[in-house]
C-alpha cells in the first residue's frame, strides 16, 4: 500500500497521481456543464451572436487588455447587484468564446455598462478618461481613433460557427462590408454598448 511519504518521495509517481486527480476532478466539474440547459442556451431571445462590428470591438477589447482591469461578472450579492445591476448568468454568454468573466477590478465591472452612457461619453472616455472622470487612473486609448482593418472578420465568424455560434452564410459573406468606414473606436464602443443589455431589458 502506498503511503503519503512514499508518494512524496517519488517525483514521477507524484506527478502521475496529481495529473490523475486533477483530470478526474476536472471532468466531474466541467462535463456536466455541457449538458446543463442554463449554461448552453441563451437566457432569452434578446441574446444574439455579435454582429461584425461588435465582434471586432470585442477583439479590440481583448487585444488592449481591458480584462486586466475590468471584470464582466456581477456576483449574486446585494453589494454587487445594487451597484452594477442584476447578477451575471451563464445564459448571457453562450456566444462568448472565450467569455470575459473574471475577478480583477482596478476599474468597475462592465457587465451592465451597455446603454448606461452615450456613445459620445464612451468616445471621450476612451480618448482621455480624465475628461469625464477626473480621478480616473485608466490610460488614454487615443490610438483607437483610426480606421478599423479586420480582413479576417469573416474567417472569425466561420470559426465561431464551428463551435456553435449560429451565423448564417449571408451574415458571414457581408461581414467585411458591415465594418467598412468604421474606426476601432466605433467597434469598441459598439461592443461596450451591447454589454448586459439582453438581461437588463427583461428586468
Amino acid at each position: 500500500m502506498l503511503t503519503h511519504d512514499k508518494i512524496e518521495r517519488n517525483v514521477g509517481l507524484l506527478i502521475v497521481l496529481t495529473i490523475l486527480t486533477i483530470s478526474v476532478g476536472g471532468l466531474l466539474e466541467i462535463v456536466p456543464l455541457f449538458f446543463q440547459k442554463s449554461t448552453t442556451t441563451p437566457v432569452n431571445e434578446l441574446v444574439k451572436p455579435y454582429d461584425p462590428l461588435r465582434l471586432a470591438g470585442r477583439d479590440i477589447y481583448i487585444r488592449e487588455g481591458c480584462y486586466n482591469c475590468h471584470s464582466q461578472m456581477i456576483r449574486p450579492f446585494r453589494a454587487e447587484t445594487e451597484r452594477y445591476g442584476h447578477y451575471s448568468v451563464a445564459g448571457e454568454f453562450v456566444y462568448d468564446h472565450p467569455f470575459q468573466w473574471g475577478s480583477k477590478r482596478t476599474g468597475p465591472d462592465l457587465a451592465r455598462v451597455g446603454g448606461r452612457y452615450s456613445d459620445q461619453w464612451h468616445r471621450t472616455h476612451l480618448l482621455n478618461p480624465r475628461d469625464v472622470v477626473p480621478e480616473s487612473n485608466m490610460p488614454a486609448y487615443y490610438w483607437l481613433d483610426r480606421p478599423l482593418k479586420d480582413d479576417a472578420i469573416d474567417a472569425k465568424m466561420k470559426a465561431l460557427r464551428a463551435v456553435g455560434v449560429p451565423y448564417t452564410d449571408a451574415e458571414i459573406a457581408g461581414a467585411k462590408k458591415a465594418i467598412e468606414g468604421t474606426s476601432e473606436l466605433d467597434a469598441l464602443i459598439a461592443y461596450l454598448q451591447g454589454m448586459g443589455t439582453a438581461l437588463k431589458q427583461t428586468r
